[in-house]
């Protein structure tokens, strides 16, 4: 099965091509094998390189849009400019090809990833930025989110029984825990979270982004008005 990943929910803007490819025995996980990855780190660019990443991904491995069985998307929690890009184009190649469309947790596509690397059994922490001086979090045991997504100060985080820590490079040193190099989602890491779905066949859910707060810029008719009206 082959599957494309993207994900705008970080400053990360990231596309690739993943093989998918079913367990080989009862006792083992379906085989993710990345073919190609594109990842640029700019805040401001998600609408700009998301596209072009697609296309150069799919030139890379030799591919084309038409070979594709399935789209999954990064859902946030992230800021809404950026957030939105990748659902929408997501939406956009799902709608043109006729393909399914998957969303999932950008922070449990981390968490897929650094699984990878955490050596000690335990809980790990997530975390990314979420602007405004806070911070995006979730803490999983085993692979399955046990808390969180929430959005707050990085001192006000829970860090429970966490033993390790993955995420947003500027916002891990934060915490006493050891850091596992992995700092957004990866396309392997998106797939893996959809993996049973997209093997199964099951009819993907509607996408809805993940905010967790009102975007920055609201109306007019929403601020709050001063006792003069004004």
């Amino acid at each position: 099965m082959l599957v494309l990943a993207v994900d705008t929910a970080t400053p990360a803007v990231t596309a690739g091509l993943v093989h998918l490819s079913p367990a080989a025995a009862a006792d083992t996980r379906p085989a993710v094998a990345p073919l190609a990855a594109r990842v640029k780190v700019d805040a401001r660019a998600h609408a700009e390189v998301l596209t072009p990443q697609i296309l150069e991904c799919l030139t890379e491995a030799g591919k084309r849009r038409d070979e594709l069985d399935a789209v999954v998307v990064g859902v946030g929690p992230g800021p809404f400019t950026g957030l939105r890009v990748g659902m929408a184009t997501a939406a956009a190649f799902g709608d043109a090809l006729g393909l399914p469309v998957y969303g999932v947790c950008s922070l449990d596509a981390i968490a897929a990833q650094a699984a990878t690397e955490q050596r000690d059994a335990g809980e790990l922490l997530v975390v990314t930025d979420a602007r405004r001086r806070e911070v995006y979090w979730a803490r999983y045991l085993n692979g399955a989110r046990v808390a969180g997504p929430e959005v707050c100060k990085p001192a006000e985080v829970p860090i429970g029984a966490a033993v390790a820590i993955a995420g947003s490079a500027a916002h891990v040193d934060l915490f006493d825990l050891p850091v596992l190099p992995v700092e957004t989602p990866s396309p392997a890491g998106l797939v893996t979270v959809a993996a049973t779905e997209l093997l199964a066949g099951t009819a993907p859910e509607p996408l809805v982004p993940l905010y967790l707060r009102r975007p920055d810029a609201v109306e007019n008719s929403f601020r709050t008005l001063d006792r003069t009206g004004a």
